[in-house]
C-alpha cells in the first residue's frame, strides 16, 4: 500500500520534524510513505470570508497536482468522520483488501481545505471537535497510521 500525505506549508519546529521522521521510519516495514508540502498563503488578521476562500482555493491548486488517478483520498476536516483506533485500523485494511493500492490524505493550512479538495475526496476525517494546528495534525496522522499498521499486525503498541 502507498500512502501519500499532502499537506500545506512547511514544518519550522524541530520537535515535529523529529517527531514526523521517527513515524515515517516506523512506517516503512508496513507502507510505501510519501509527503508532500505545498507552500501556503499569507493569511492576514481579520481576513473577510472571501479572502480566507480565495487563499483556500490557491493552496488546493497546489495540492491538486498530488491527487494521482484512481487514489482513495481522505481529507482532514472537523466536520468528518471519527474513529477509534481499532476503527481506523480496520478502515485502512478494508480499503486494502478491497483493492485500494494507494490512499492519499489531505492536511490543510491554517485556514483549511478548499471547497474543492473537499468535494473530491472520498472521505472526511476528524480526529476531534478541537482545532489543532496544521503541523501538529502531521504528526498526529502519521502516529495513528503507524498505531493501525500494528493494530492490524496484532502487533504490541497498542493500549
Amino acid at each position: 500500500m502507498k500512502i501519500t500525505i499532502v499537506t500545506v506549508g512547511k514544518i519550522k519546529e524541530q520537535y515535529f520534524t523529529d517527531a514526523i521522521q521517527e513515524y515515517s521510519k516506523r512506517l516503512k516495514r508496513y507502507c510505501k510513505l510519501e509527503i508532500a508540502e505545498v507552500a501556503d498563503e499569507k493569511t492576514l488578521e481579520g481576513a473577510s470570508p472571501r479572502e480566507a476562500e480565495l487563499i483556500r482555493q490557491k493552496e488546493g491548486e497546489r495540492m491538486k497536482k498530488y491527487i494521482k488517478e484512481g487514489a482513495y483520498l481522505i481529507s482532514l476536516a472537523i466536520e468528518g468522520k471519527q474513529y477509534s483506533s481499532e476503527a481506523f485500523s480496520e478502515k485502512l485494511q478494508r480499503l486494502g483488501v478491497s483493492g485500494e493500492s494507494h490512499i492519499i490524505f489531505m492536511i490543510g493550512g491554517s485556514i483549511g481545505l478548499s471547497e474543492d479538495i473537499l468535494r473530491s475526496s472520498n472521505e472526511l476525517l476528524s480526529f476531534s471537535k478541537m482545532t489543532f494546528p496544521h503541523q501538529l495534525m502531521r504528526v498526529i496522522l502519521l502516529e495513528q497510521i503507524y498505531r493501525a499498521y500494528r493494530i492490524m499486525h496484532g502487533e504490541p503498541y497498542h493500549k
